[in-house]
């Protein structure tokens, strides 16, 4: 199945983006070949080391000072990842705990901290790969140069710990983590929605009747990631069918359940099949790869925390709401992807449901509006923020949905309110209506 491979690749191009191995780990082995090459030059081409100050090795024939050095700092080195290691599962406890277990993405995916792991393993693997060639038998040798490197990263060792510590001071920051979470967010509608939306757009052809439609089952139980689009399209166009993806990115799927409805059934083998299902990338946690809603749900998810009886923190729910309104507006201002692909151009290929604006609404503020219903601060906030979003459209179904949620938002939390409280509240409804009539 020669399609199956961008697939494969991109997924794991995606996870290597996150975690704490493959860039560690790829910035240690660096190291540790610098250390064993130059080294290894040293021997061959003694002159290297002439450049090192003599009152570090006044004598080349003696190897016991480079050793200690050495090893000095492998160990050192060690005990300090050691320390990196407790500060992170500490920062990946308190962030799990305090905000949402869904924002632990965003810590796996700070390069900061990944180049932080990745120079301590890296200077130790330097130190191990250099400490070798400093030997006493059968000739003794002292690799000056590769040592001055050594201490030269020990050095660098030591700054980089100072910005990690400084740099983790931060990122445990609620507003800090909002705010990278808002910016992933826009990266993912930059690649997914890159054009602006017009005035008047144009009319999309329904869906054919469904007729006679065979179901493909999803091979495994999780949430759809990411969708390659291209490949459905590249398929239906050589089998001549059409196929309508049933569940959309970001939606859970259990194993057996159809994931496709495909036409003309005798077309479809079981490597045609498998080709289809290989364009879904299919995994345990949702992702911010296609996953605009994923973004929403997390910044959601720390204002809710916020709101509870338990933290009683509206400062941070509404620092939430003001990067809510941000990611919005730049969603609102962007065409949507196709929901329907034509190839040619009369012709209906694939079909794949997108969220659509009332569901990023519902997303976005809903959970916020039931659970702060007494709160003055965050319903007023909350009102702003849809008149916030309306001053930057014309959209006639934008400022509809809006004025909708901003009157039941003022209706429910009257209930909840004393009167001067209240009447605050419709004063701010009473502006909103204005701005949209007026942007109208």
């Amino acid at each position: 199945m020669p399609l199956r491979l961008p697939i494969f690749f991109r997924a794991i191009a995606y996870e290597a983006r996150g975690g704490f191995l493959v860039r560690p780990f790829a910035i240690a082995l660096a190291l540790g070949v610098v250390g064993a090459v130059l080294s290894s030059l040293e021997e061959q081409i003694p002159s290297l080391g002439a450049f090192a100050p003599a009152i570090l090795f006044p004598s080349r024939q003696d190897p016991q000072t480079a050793q200690l050095i050495l090893s000095a700092i492998a160990t050192s080195i060690m005990t300090v990842v050691s320390i990196v290691f407790a500060i992170l599962l500490m920062t990946l406890t308190l962030a799990s705990t305090q905000f949402s277990p869904r924002i632990l993405i965003s810590f796996v995916h700070d390069r900061a901290t990944q180049w932080t792991l990745g120079v301590f393993l890296g200077t130790f693997a330097y130190c191990i790969a250099v400490l070798p060639a400093a030997r006493s038998l059968p000739t003794p040798f002292v690799p000056v140069l590769s040592v001055m490197g050594a201490m030269a990263l020990a050095l660098a060792a030591v700054a980089w710990l100072i910005f990690f510590i400084h740099h983790i001071s931060q990122a445990i920051s609620v507003n800090h983590i909002v705010d990278r979470i808002a910016r992933e967010t826009e990266l993912v509608i930059d690649g997914l929605m890159p054009h602006p939306r017009g005035l008047s757009e144009p009319a999309i052809p329904p869906w054919p009747p469904a007729g006679e439609e065979t179901p493909v089952a999803s091979p495994r139980t999780g949430y759809i990631r990411f969708i390659d689009i291209d490949r459905l399209l590249a398929v239906s166009k050589s089998l001549r069918i059409r196929i309508r993806v049933v569940r959309g990115v970001g939606q859970f799927i259990p194993a057996g359940v159809p994931l496709l409805q495909v036409t003309r059934e005798d077309r479809i083998s079981a490597v045609y099949a498998a080709e289809l299902l290989s364009a879904f990338d299919i995994g345990p946690t949702r992702t911010l790869q296609q996953d605009v809603e994923f973004g929403v749900i997390q910044i959601v998810d720390i204002a809710l925390r916020a709101i509870s009886p338990a933290v009683n923190d509206p400062s941070t729910a509404i620092s939430c709401i003001d990067q809510l309104t941000a990611v919005l507006i730049i969603w609102v201002g962007r065409a949507p992807p196709p929901s329907v692909l034509f190839h040619p151009s009369h012709a209906p290929r694939v079909a794949i449901p997108w969220i659509g604006l009332e569901g990023m609404l519902n997303t976005a503020f809903d959970q916020i509006r039931h659970y702060a219903a007494a709160d003055l601060a965050v319903n007023l906030r909350l009102l702003r923020a849809m008149g916030d979003i309306a001053s930057t459209t014309r959209r006639a179904d934008v400022h509809a949905a809006l004025r909708e949620r901003a009157r039941f938002l003022v209706e429910r939390a009257a209930e909840n309110m004393i009167e001067t409280d209240a009447v605050r509240l419709r004063e701010r409804l009473a502006w909103l209506e204005t701005l949209l009539t007026a942007c109208g």
